[in-house]
């Protein structure tokens, strides 16, 4: 259950708040550190200071900052362990829907100032206790006049102006606190954040790609995306209409040619997403997509982290992907490099496992005739690779943020069918919407 505070507006406030994360976490590596050394035991100082309880610090404090300080906490979650210390990314992780929610007068204050002073009167009920809290804003429900229900998105007050300061002071706290590897450069990845953030706080552009998803999925019934009430939609506010389905992961207990044919589903419109459209809708949160028992629909909610691809990156991830099914490890290895998992001055032992790393994450297209994604080891495989690169090749390398958050859209969209227990012909999927698909060049 989310807390409730009051969101600090001011930059200065903001930084006061950083300001007692970096005095906390030096307390708490002292306290660690007297504990061990009761022990008998010479603690190093990384230790120290990416202990759990300041792993914990780390993310109540940015869960309670919520807008870019959250966010940049959840970017980096999409590390999943790799390069960040464990506990720091399995604390970061959490950073979903655990924000600390807006007290009722300030929620009433946005609506006033975005709606004006009789903005209750087209209301026939408004929740003022949000149905959830995130990084950027929080839903609440409503219902209009005419009847009509609405899901509305408010923006928490000051974030769109905090976010340049807010990415660089948590940027700063990290490298002071040394809580990143050593070497690591996420300048590029600080960078993403702000301006997908900056995109993000316009509620007015998530509105329009609201809008082109309708069309985009227009032809396929599986799918239902919700209307936007235009003259209830600003900046800081997105009305839509209420999708009521059942959260998704409650599938888990469903037949299984129910589990299987939302899979199927959910896969094939990532596949267009990034093969056919180039339009990533990167956030995997589970709370993006409901199901309607009644229509068998998938819904899909919460655009403002989607991301569009370039006839080149489509091209250069066709390539991989066919490289990975069917070429040599030297065929893989080049569309690689295309894609910018490894450099030329790598050395070849660290070229080699990302030849490695590659053809395992291609693994539910090669075997035949399904996938079962819930009984394999895969994940704890790959994860147990990445790990013995990082510790024997010291790599301090990240993907370009563009393929950073196509691993987020991906890594999550496979823990959901795994949740979903599905087992579905991953290989003919790809078969089937080959021909689709137009790579360039």
């Amino acid at each position: 259950m989310s807390k409730e505070s009051r969101l600090k507006t001011s930059r200065g406030g903001r930084l006061a708040q950083l300001g007692r994360l970096a005095g906390g976490l030096a307390g708490g590596a002292l306290t660690e550190g007297a504990r061990q050394l009761a022990s008998g035991k010479r603690p190093a100082i990384g230790d120290l200071l990416m202990s759990p309880g300041n792993a914990r610090r780390v993310g109540e404090r940015l869960s309670e900052m919520r807008g870019a300080a959250m966010k940049v906490g959840q970017l980096l979650s999409m590390d999943n362990g790799h390069v960040m210390p464990r506990e720091l990314s399995e604390v970061l992780a959490h950073l979903r829907e655990n924000a600390h929610r807006m007290p009722l007068g300030q929620v009433a204050d946005v609506l006033q100032r975005e709606w004006g002073d009789n903005w209750q009167q087209e209301f026939q009920r408004f929740s003022f206790t949000p149905l959830a809290s995130a990084s950027i804003g929080q839903v609440h429900a409503a219902e209009l006049k005419d009847g009509q229900r609405l899901a509305v998105k408010i923006q928490y007050p000051g974030v769109r102006d905090s976010i340049d300061s807010d990415v660089d002071n948590v940027a700063a706290l990290l490298r002071l606190s040394r809580l990143l590897p050593e070497g690591l450069d996420l300048a590029p990845l600080f960078q993403e954040a702000k301006q997908q953030l900056h995109a993000e706080a316009d509620y007015r552009l998530e509105a329009s790609l609201l809008r082109r998803y309708r069309q985009l999925i227009f032809d396929d019934t599986r799918f239902e995306v919700p209307d936007v009430v235009d003259e209830l939609t600003s900046e800081a506010t997105l009305s839509m209409q209420f999708l009521d389905g059942a959260p998704i992961e409650s599938l888990a207990d469903a037949p299984a040619a129910t589990r299987n044919a939302v899979a199927t589903a959910l896969l094939e419109l990532a596949l267009r997403e990034a093969f056919e459209w180039g339009t990533v809708q990167t956030d995997p949160n589970f709370a993006n997509y409901r199901f309607d028992p009644e229509t068998g629909r998938v819904q899909l909610l919460d655009f403002g982290a989607t991301r569009d691809y370039s006839a080149k990156d489509v091209s250069n991830l066709h390539r991989l992907l066919w490289s990975c099914l069917e070429g040599s490890d030297e065929d893989v290895l080049l569309a690689a490099t295309r894609v910018g998992y490894v450099g030329a001055d790598d050395p070849a032992s660290y070229q080699r496992s990302i030849v490695t790393l590659l053809r395992m994450v291609t693994e539910p297209i090669t075997s035949r005739p399904d996938f079962a994604f819930h009984s394999t080891d895969l994940a704890q495989r790959m994860r147990d690779h990445v790990i013995a690169m990082r510790t024997r090749e010291r790599f301090t390398r990240l993907p370009p943020p563009s393929v950073l958050f196509l691993h987020r859209k991906l890594g999550g969209l496979y823990l959901l069918l795994s949740t979903l227990k599905a087992r579905i012909p991953v290989s003919a999927l790809i078969e089937n919407q080959r021909a689709q698909w137009q790579p360039e060049g």
